[in-house]
């Protein structure tokens, strides 16, 4: 072991780069040492702390989105507790998909997507559109006889509210 450590000195001692920094003079050594060491810093700022520092700012705005829509929906909670006493209709099972889509369409929303579950329920994405328009015409499904079993509700940039719904027939 010993003598191999000796041959990576002695081949270290005989390299080229190592020759000609010796032969530069202490002051050219000293500046070349410095722009060394800046070099590093700067590629470590560039590839560990900017990447950093732009998914903590990443992560702010997501939080801050997140929190707002919150407060968005907390403010909107008492106008969908109103929705839940008033009386309920009941609608015929194969009527379903054509009273969703009619009574949408009177409310200007517009559906993206709809998918007939085999159990009579129906799941269905709206396209963004105002919250009180929403909420409304979750009151006028709920006067109908249907029942909002899950939702997801996406904040968009222009304040507008994506929905991603499955609905029921009230029993």
């Amino acid at each position: 072991m010993v003598q191999q450590d000796k041959g990576f000195i002695a081949q270290l001692n005989n390299a080229q780069l190592l020759q000609r920094w010796r032969a530069l003079a202490p002051r050219e050594q000293f500046s070349l040492g410095s722009l060394g060491v800046f070099l590093l810093l700067v590629l470590l700022y560039l590839t560990l702390w900017q990447p950093a520092q732009q998914r903590l700012v990443s992560a702010r705005s997501a939080f801050e989105t997140q929190r707002a829509l919150y407060v968005y929906l907390q403010g909107q909670a008492p106008a969908a507790r109103n929705l839940v006493s008033r009386p309920q209709q009941a609608i015929d099972p194969a009527r379903l998909q054509g009273m969703v889509t009619a009574t949408a369409a009177t409310r200007g929303l517009t559906i993206e997507r709809l998918d007939n579950a085999g159990d009579g329920a129906l799941q269905l994405n709206l396209q963004p559109a105002p919250f009180a328009q929403l909420l409304g015409w979750f009151g006028v499904l709920q006067e109908q006889g249907v029942h909002i079993a899950e939702a997801g509700l996406d904040l968009s940039e222009d304040n507008k509210v994506a929905a991603r719904l499955s609905l029921r027939i009230t029993q």
